[in-house]
């Protein structure tokens, strides 16, 4: 399943925490609603993208892995009305 973005970032080459940090900031800038499709080659954005759906109320919104590329779809969290 897919879904289309309002946001692509491209992660690929960067290491832990290096793609979770572009998701915060980039997702700062975001409206509530909006999503993001990162795609990333670190593993760990497996884990790391959940936690960070869950302790920050963002859903994630279906996980893809196809050779060693890993991609997300995101909805920022929030009302949108806010």
């Amino acid at each position: 399943m897919s879904f289309q973005e309002d946001v692509l970032l491209d992660t690929k080459g960067l290491r832990c925490p290096e793609p979770l940090m572009v998701l915060r900031n980039r997702m700062i800038d975001m409206r509530p609603g909006e999503i993001v499709k990162v795609v990333a080659t670190d593993p760990s954005t497996s884990w790391d993208f959940a936690n960070f759906c869950r302790f920050l109320n963002h859903e994630l919104l279906d996980e893809q892995s196809e050779n060693d590329i890993y991609t997300y779809w995101i909805r920022k969290g929030g009302s949108p009305e806010q």
